[in-house]
């Protein structure tokens, strides 16, 4: 494969903080009566505020922008095991020291998503795209469009990098390469996808005239 840049999501792909965003959720389950394994099932990938809403159906958005700051806050403030995964430290410094360009694309909003990252101890990226800034979250292709433009690329200059089949989605859609890494057997969008890995650590980045070459291991 060769790319421009690369666009990474967070929660899943660079670090990995499933156990922070399913303790958030389940309590909040278990608060509002639903099911844990249902919201567990549906949140990943997306904004908070979508699965708020599904959830809340026929509540006042009033009320459910209550339990959005509130979810935020505890999401935030809690990131106990959140730790860069496999790979990702090795593949964002050896970025940085060809000067390829690379983005995070998030549907975590700021407090979240930068708590985050300052506790995977990541690099700083060249464009650090959220929530707040795109009306339609993933799976829409908003996001990931955004996120090329703030690099100076097109999308198909672009390596969509992604865990969750809704990020997984909004890659194909954004008209990017998109490598799945750690994505869920059943995806069904794993057939459309340039490259599967189970670890980031599974690649090499090299360089040529036209910009980086991602190979395997």
């Amino acid at each position: 494969m060769e790319c421009k840049g690369f666009l990474f999501d967070l929660d899943g792909t660079l670090v990995d903080s499933l156990p922070a965003v399913e303790r958030a959720w389940v309590n909040w389950a278990h608060r509002r009566d639903i099911d844990p394994k249902e919201v567990l099932a549906f949140i990943h990938g997306k904004q908070a505020i979508t699965s708020l809403r599904h959830f809340m159906q026929g509540e006042s958005e009033e009320t459910i922008q209550r339990e959005f700051v509130e979810l935020e806050k505890t999401e935030a403030q809690d990131t106990r095991g959140v730790v860069a995964l496999p790979g990702v430290m090795a593949l964002l410094q050896r970025l940085d020291q060809l000067s390829i360009p690379w983005a995070i694309v998030t549907s975590g909003t700021v407090p979240i998503a930068h708590a985050r990252h300052r506790a995977g101890q990541l690099p700083q990226p060249a464009v650090f795209i959220t929530a707040e800034q795109v009306v339609k979250g993933k799976p829409f292709p908003d996001a990931y469009l955004l996120g090329a433009r703030s690099l100076g690329l097109q999308p198909a200059e672009c390596v969509v990098v992604e865990d969750a089949p809704a990020g997984i989605r909004s890659g194909l859609a954004a008209g990017c390469q998109v490598i799945a890494v750690n994505a869920p057997a059943d995806t069904p969008e794993l057939a459309q996808v340039d490259l599967v890995l189970q670890s980031l650590s599974q690649i090499r980045v090299g360089t040529s005239e036209r910009g980086a070459t991602i190979a395997l291991n």
